[in-house]
Parts: C-alpha cells; sequence; structure tokens
C-alpha cells in the first residue's frame, strides 16, 4: 500500500515522502515551516497527481527529473533523478497510480 510520510527533518522543516507499496520513495517535498502546511501539500499532490499537464519534465545532473506543480504553478513535489526518460515516465505513471489513494503516516512525533 502506498502512503505518504511526513516527517520532520534536522532543521526543525516538515516534509513529506510519497512511498510506493515497495516502500521506493517516488516523491518528495519542500520543507515546510509547519505541519498542516506541509498536510496541504499533501492534498495538492493528491488533487494534482492525475493531470499530466501538472508535470513539469526536466533534464537534470545525471538523468532526468521530474516536478509535480500545484494549479498556481508552485512546485509540491520532485521526483528522483532518473537515468531514461523512460523511466521518468514510469516515476510519473507511478506518482499517478499511487497518490490518490496513499494514506498518511506521520512519523514526525509533534
Amino acid at each position: 500500500m502506498s502512503k505518504f510520510e511526513i516527517k520532520k527533518d534536522e532543521a526543525g522543516e516538515f516534509r513529506f515522502n510519497l512511498k510506493a507499496g515497495n516502500g521506493e520513495i517516488i516523491l518528495k517535498s519542500q520543507g515546510y515551516n509547519d505541519k498542516p502546511s506541509c498536510e496541504n501539500g499533501i492534498k495538492s499532490v493528491k488533487e494534482n497527481a492525475l493531470d499530466d499537464d501538472h508535470y513539469e519534465r526536466k533534464e537534470a545532473t545525471g538523468g532526468y527529473m521530474f516536478n509535480l506543480k500545484a494549479l498556481n504553478g508552485e512546485v509540491v513535489a520532485t521526483s528522483e533523478i532518473y537515468s531514461s526518460l523512460g523511466a521518468m515516465e514510469k516515476g510519473i505513471t507511478s506518482v499517478k497510480s499511487n497518490a490518490a489513494d496513499a494514506v498518511v503516516e506521520d512519523i514526525s512525533k509533534d
């Protein structure tokens, strides 16, 4: 089962990862100052994941990556670096198939 995992980083910011059923991280968020903002980021991923127009595909050092953007154009979450365009497209497909039904697990201890 896929899940969003909320955690607090060393700088005290809240972040989420979207993990596929196999535990692999398929999306990482930016840092948020508070947990409600982080939870809104998760809501935005769920709302925008199915719309291909919200994916910004990019070349990156060592391969390819994508950003998922909200309706306002802001980046909500970022992928890992993929070695090929095909692998990146599979990553996008994975986000589309996992985000909507993913449960939220808060491991931030806050």
